[in-house]
């Protein structure tokens, strides 16, 4: 038996830190009160793709304090509930880290909807946090916008995950 290193190591600034600092950059920066033919800027949850990623690369202790850091972030940013996307990153991520033994090999359309289906997860408990606890639902057109932009976002989930694949064997 011969021990092949992996393509990238696997170090916790690399696969953990530079997606946690784009994120909050990208999400501040969509946030710029700008408007386009009338049409203001998507405002995606950008947090999911890191989410998604990390519980696909390997599972992680760090991984989901710093969901948790990201959503309220978020919280903070949009103006909602302290926990409200904290929690729903949270359901996404832990989903995604039960179901990761059917994802390890498979192609990137399947891993597309694995993604669809995290992000669907996400929301979903979003608006049953919101609706517990307001006792009102959303707007769903714009909910649907949000996450029909989100779910559009998986090529930099999957470039993430492109990235580290082969990092860490101990838990293929």
């Amino acid at each position: 038996m011969t021990f092949v290193p992996a393509k990238r190591p696997l170090e916790p600034q690399g696969w953990l830190g530079v997606p946690f600092v784009v994120v909050v950059a990208a999400s501040v920066l969509l946030t710029i009160p700008v408007r386009v033919f009338d049409v203001g800027l998507p405002e995606p949850v950008l947090p999911l793709i890191p989410a998604f990623a990390w519980a696909v690369i390997r599972p992680s202790v760090l991984a989901p304090f710093l969901l948790i850091l990201l959503g309220v972030f978020l919280d903070f940013l949009w103006g909602g509930p302290a926990g409200l996307w904290g929690l729903s990153l949270l359901a996404a991520y832990a989903a995604i880290l039960a179901a990761r033994p059917m994802l390890t090999g498979r192609g990137p359309l399947m891993l597309w909807l694995w993604y669809a289906v995290a992000c669907l997860l996400a929301f979903s408990v979003g608006v049953l946090l919101t609706w517990s606890r307001t006792s009102q639902i959303p707007n769903l057109l714009a909910l649907g916008w949000q996450a029909g932009i989100t779910i559009l976002l998986y090529p930099f989930a999957g470039r993430l995950i492109a990235r580290y694949e082969d990092a860490d064997v101990r838990f293929r």
